[in-house]
């Protein structure tokens, strides 16, 4: 997990050391309802994006250049009020 900052947003990004997002599930990965587990709802990733949305920031799934899973966060920082 690696915290940092460009101007203006905090950005979070989470890598794993897994087998990263399959391809075909990357472009669906938010979408409502798509989910690659036998149980799941698939409603987790996209109920984040709507969130982080809603804040302004933004959120992106990708695979690490190292190997595993990158989730990358971007949010708004808040203004200093005076």
């Amino acid at each position: 997990m690696v915290l940092s900052t460009v101007p203006g947003y905090a950005v979070l990004t989470v890598t794993d050391s897994g087998p990263g997002f399959d391809q075909d599930a990357l472009s669906r990965i938010f979408d409502p309802f798509f989910t690659t587990r036998a149980s799941g709802s698939g409603l987790g990733l996209s109920v984040c994006r709507k969130i982080i949305e809603g804040y302004g920031g933004s959120i992106t799934a990708s695979n690490s250049s190292f190997g595993g899973a990158e989730v990358t966060v971007q949010l708004p920082l808040a203004k200093e009020h005076t």
